[in-house]
């Protein structure tokens, strides 16, 4: 059975329950395999079991540090096309009414726009991109915000 992929457009705004973030500014890209999170002081905490210790930037709850255990490190090109050693957590992500668990590389995006980055490991099972579109989860939540209101 097929399902039917829902259409994404160029960039959204996204939640991060697991983390508390609303609405967050997210850039669709198919050219990355990773999806991405703009974050600092990223630190390993040596100890049984080993901790990551992380601040996110870019949202509304500025500086706000992290804690983890679930967490790998590996190799992810950036968009540079060069390897970096990257922390790699596991959260989940709600858009258009569904969260799904993705992984996200922990990296410095400050020259970049969006502060997070969504890559093609988090659409293939979901969604198919129309770059002629913008916004379309968090239009889709703000009507339904809207609706309940009435």
């Amino acid at each position: 059975m097929v399902l039917k992929k829902i259409i994404i457009g160029r960039r959204d705004r996204i939640d991060l329950p697991d983390l508390g973030i609303t609405n967050i500014k997210a850039k669709i890209d198919t050219g990355a395999f990773t999806s991405s999170l703009h974050s600092s002081e990223v630190k390993l905490i040596k100890g049984k079991p080993d901790k990551l210790s992380f601040t996110l930037v870019g949202h509304e709850e500025e500086n706000k540090e992290y804690v983890t255990e679930d967490f790998s490190e590996r190799n992810i090109k950036n968009s540079f096309g060069q390897v970096e050693r990257r922390f790699v957590i596991k959260t989940t992500v709600q858009i258009f009414n569904k969260v799904i668990l993705t992984e996200f590389s922990l990296s410095d995006r400050s020259l970049m726009k969006y502060p997070v980055l969504l890559g093609r490991k988090f659409l293939r099972d979901h969604f198919s991109v129309d770059v002629s579109k913008l916004n379309l989860s968090y239009k889709q939540k703000r009507r339904e915000d809207r609706k309940n209101l009435k």
